[in-house]
């Protein structure tokens, strides 16, 4: 074998470059050692947190849920409600709201397989708790709702119920095309909710969230029995199947959505004034939402807004809409409902605007 004296010289820069390589992941590998504290109980996780340039990130349900908080995730975009706070943050952006306020994160949420992963203090001090972190024993410890009030979230339910159904069980309604809704008892992931009449999938023709959803059939009931089942799972991933049965169309009762405005294709910017007219003194939803096209294919939700609104004594109807995140060249959805309260008579328009 030849010796030369580059040998030791060449060897001491592999090692160099391999530690340097090592020491660009160490900021960001799954840390077991971590260890999660809420009110006194450990955390489980079944992704381990993971620690990026000095924050600790940790799966999205894992903590927030045991802070009393409602969590929804909806194509990138997360929404936590709890302790009387809201805060929302997106996949790979470090900008949030708190409480309707711009904030800047130091590292924006990110994915790791199905499991996405958020920056523990900054979400738990956002929704008030009081967060301790020690460096010897890596452990972060989180307590009650910030003003020294420790509480334990009720334990989620065995599964998901419903309430306030309309049309009312074993009811008759005069419309032909009657507004169908009803209230979950606790939270749901909206995702996989699916709502079906007579058997038929209306899921995409429905407003869906967490705590409810509504929705009008495109098409006249018969004058007959209509079964309505919704399943799909509660957000600590538990199943339900529910479903109730009323009778439509025994009259000629109809709602209408006309005058809308915007009009489809405008371009509108991230707060806008939808207005229209329907049915005396009916109840309208206005549910809106900003989206992003990346080369063309890939769409990215940026913000959602949703706001209930009367009509007055002629039909007319305006609500504002606030969606926070908007990006030029993006498109923005609105799903507008009408209900009329005494007949239950329902109408739903959909406007397709740019941003």
């Amino acid at each position: 074998m030849i010796r030369t004296e580059r040998g030791p010289a060449l060897a001491i820069a592999v090692i160099a470059a391999l530690v340097a390589l090592v020491l660009l992941f160490v900021p960001q590998i799954a840390r077991a050692d971590v260890r999660v504290v809420v009110n006194g109980q450990t955390v489980q996780f079944d992704q381990p947190p993971i620690v990026r340039a000095g924050r600790v990130f940790v799966p999205l349900r894992g903590v927030f849920e045991r802070l009393g908080a409602s969590v929804v995730y909806d194509n990138g975009t997360i929404n936590a409600t709890g302790a009387g706070h809201q805060i929302q943050v997106h996949i790979g952006s470090t900008q949030a709201l708190v409480d309707g306020q711009s904030r800047t994160l130091d590292v924006a949420p990110f994915l790791v397989g199905a499991r996405t992963l958020v920056p523990l203090r900054f979400i738990s001090e956002s929704l008030g708790a009081n967060v301790q972190w020690d460096d010897n024993s890596q452990t972060a410890t989180i307590n009650g709702n910030g003003n020294g009030n420790s509480y334990a979230p009720p334990p989620p339910a065995a599964t998901v119920g419903l309430t306030n159904v309309q049309p009312g069980r074993n009811s008759s309604v005069q419309s032909s095309r009657p507004a169908i809704s009803a209230r979950f008892n606790s939270p749901v992931d909206p995702n996989s909710v699916r709502i079906l009449l007579d058997g038929r999938d209306v899921s995409s023709t429905a407003y869906v969230s967490a705590n409810d959803f509504l929705f009008t059939p495109s098409y006249d009931l018969t004058a007959t029995n209509h079964t309505v089942e919704v399943t799909g799972k509660s957000t600590s991933g538990v199943g339900f199947d529910r479903s109730w049965t009323f009778t439509a169309g025994g009259g000629a009762t109809s709602n209408y959505l006309n005058n809308l405005s915007p009009q489809n294709g405008a371009t509108v910017g991230s707060t806008f004034t939808v207005s229209g007219r329907t049915l005396p003194y009916a109840h309208v939803r206005v549910a809106a939402t900003a989206s992003a096209i990346y080369g063309g294919i890939l769409r990215a939700a940026l913000g959602t807004y949703t706001t209930d609104v009367v009509a007055d004594a002629n039909g007319n109807f305006s609500a504002q809409v606030s969606l926070g995140n908007t990006t030029s060249g993006g498109n923005v959805t609105v799903r507008i409902t009408s209900q009329d309260p005494n007949t239950n008579a329902g109408a739903t328009a959909t406007l397709n605007l740019n941003s």
